[in-house]
């Protein structure tokens, strides 16, 4: 059983994973620019029960979300500040871990059979998207759990002006 630690700046706080994630979303949403201050988040998501805290207890903030109404916990370091890791009322089972929290922020694929990209119409113009992912100008799916479809560019994708 794989397992990949990670924690907060000050290193109060620590945290372990302990399976592979279910799959890696990568969001461009405003939500997302704004909790991570960059241009989108990459988020490996993990069944809730595979994500062990070791050491700190984190604060939670509740965000509702402006897409689905439903709040969105934001877990975080009452010290330093770094948000670890989100737990979400739409999807109780699952936790997304802010990547760049791991120990090794990279030990994880990002590769078309188990990742996408998300609110692309909320994208920076110069977001360059890799070839042969699954894309979507929105959420992947609608609120009421539909899929939406996916549009996957065969090569590398400028998202371009707005």
């Amino acid at each position: 059983m794989p397992s990949h630690q990670g924690g907060c700046l000050c290193g109060g706080i620590r945290y372990e994973t302990l399976a592979e994630p279910s799959r890696v979303t990568v969001c461009h949403c405003r939500f997302c620019q704004k909790a991570t201050g960059s241009a989108y988040m990459v988020e490996p998501i993990f069944e809730a029960d595979n994500l062990v805290l070791l050491s700190g207890l984190p604060k939670v903030y509740k965000q509702v979300s402006a897409g689905s109404g439903k709040v969105v916990h934001i877990h975080f370091c009452p010290d330093c500040g770094t948000k670890l890791w989100l737990s979400f009322e739409r999807f109780p089972d699952a936790v997304g871990v802010y990547a760049g929290t791991f120990d090794d922020p990279c030990w994880f694929p990002i590769d078309p059979a188990t990742a996408k990209h998300i609110f692309l119409g909320a994208a920076r113009a110069d977001t360059i998207v890799p070839g042969g992912l699954p894309t979507f100008v929105e959420h992947a799916m609608t609120n009421e759990g539909t899929p939406q479809e996916a549009s996957v560019f065969d090569t590398f994708h400028q998202i371009g002006g707005r």
